[in-house]
């Protein structure tokens, strides 16, 4: 809290706005709770499903699910209020967890993450419109910087935490916890006075999600932001599967998660700043092109050790794309209204990333070594170098081509 309040300092002076305060409390205990999951979520996954492969198959199936409710879902979102709507799948959110930690039934266990990949669906784009109707357009990157950034708090201590009460407890005790930190987040979003702007847009799913493609500047953005989704499912659901084949304790999986996430905690904020006030374009740049170095070089490694500090490492060029891509989506929209209208679209791209990031290796370790998934993501992420070229350089106050 002491470096949330320091950072909300930083942005907007000595009095920060009370619903800023709020809404970066309640984001950080809801990425808390999910730092949780995503710590335990391969393991949790490896006793249903013993092989590595059909779990990244299982996943990518979540994740093509999560594609077409991003946009299905659109009209449904737009007709209700988005901060009680955001509300319920907290709600429903606690419910789960607490299902999953009781459950040994296999197929209630599909019912159960079948679901919940539904209402996370919901969940992330109603944030995301919170977030823009909560901003000025000048004041957006900095806003979704300083939201990244205490998610990535959580992101830091939830791993640690995490592996703390799976080694102690067991792994329906994490489930556990991560339900009682999304209850106390209703609760505390359920007294929050949250603005919410309603537009009249064309009900048409299909229709919407034509219409976005039809821009060049939106497809670019687009596919650029596939590389973020694509990397964390790497890092999420194969490393730690990858930890222990290696012989690594369960435990070690939340430390490694944890220095995963610290270069983005002290880094997002002012790249996100740096990128409103300079452009995004190179910052585009300059991520992808150290990333694709960075893979090239990891297959090359035999160390496991180096292999998974140069996966830390990569985490600083990645600091440069998380929060700057979905500013540079709100920034290209002519009308305010189009940010409402195409988000829905927009965020299949990350549901993109993860079906890719999770199909690909699965089908790379059915035939090959897992190192070989190395040069492969590489590959992708020099192919995204080169499409960056063709991102404006928006600049928040104006506009440089």
């Amino acid at each position: 809290l002491l470096v949330m309040g320091i950072l909300l300092r930083k942005i907007h002076g000595p009095h920060p706005p009370t619903s800023m305060i709020k809404l970066s409390i309640i984001f950080f205990i809801v990425s808390l709770s999910a730092a949780f999951i995503d710590t335990i979520w391969a393991l949790y996954l490896k006793g249903f499903i013993q092989d590595n492969s059909l779990i990244g198959f299982y996943s990518a199936l979540l994740s093509a699910l999560a594609f077409v409710s991003s946009f299905m879902l659109v009209p449904f979102i737009e007709k209700r209020n988005k901060p009680a709507l955001y509300s319920f799948c907290l709600f429903l959110t606690s419910l789960f967890f607490v299902a999953f930690a009781l459950n040994k039934n296999l197929i209630l266990f599909f019912i159960l993450t079948i679901t919940v990949t539904i209402v996370f669906t919901i969940r992330m784009i109603t944030r995301a419109i919170i977030i823009k109707d909560g901003s000025e357009k000048k004041t957006l990157s900095k806003n979704e910087g300083i939201v990244f950034s205490f998610n990535n708090i959580a992101w830091v201590l939830g791993p640690l935490i995490a592996a703390f009460i799976l080694v102690e407890l067991g792994i329906s005790y994490v489930f556990l916890f991560a339900a009682v930190l999304a209850f106390i987040a209703f609760l505390f979003f359920r007294m929050v006075d949250v603005k919410s702007h309603d537009g009249k847009i064309d009900g048409n799913a299909l229709k919407i999600l034509f219409e976005y493609f039809k821009n060049k500047d939106r497809i670019v953005i687009y596919l650029i932001t596939t590389g973020v989704s694509f990397w964390w499912a790497l890092i999420y659901l194969y490393i730690p599967l990858y930890m222990i084949e290696n012989g690594f304790g369960k435990g070690t999986i939340g430390i490694f998660l944890f220095f995963i996430a610290i270069p983005l905690v002290f880094l997002e904020y002012p790249f996100s700043k740096i990128s409103g006030e300079k452009g995004a374009r190179n910052f585009f740049l300059v991520a992808y092109a150290v990333m694709a170095g960075i893979l090239l070089l990891l297959f090359f490694v035999q160390d496991i050790y180096w292999i998974l500090g140069l996966l830390v490492f990569a985490s600083v060029p990645m600091a440069m794309l998380e929060p700057t891509t979905e500013a540079y989506f709100f920034d290209i929209m002519k009308r305010k209204n189009d940010g409402h209208k195409f988000y829905g679209p927009y965020s299949t791209s990350l549901q993109i990333g993860f079906i890719l990031g999770k199909i690909v290796p699965a089908i790379i370790i059915l035939f090959l070594p897992f190192n070989y998934i190395f040069p492969i993501f590489g590959a992708f992420f020099l192919l995204l170098f080169f499409l960056s070229f063709f991102a404006k350089n928006i600049i928040e106050d104006g506009e440089k081509n």
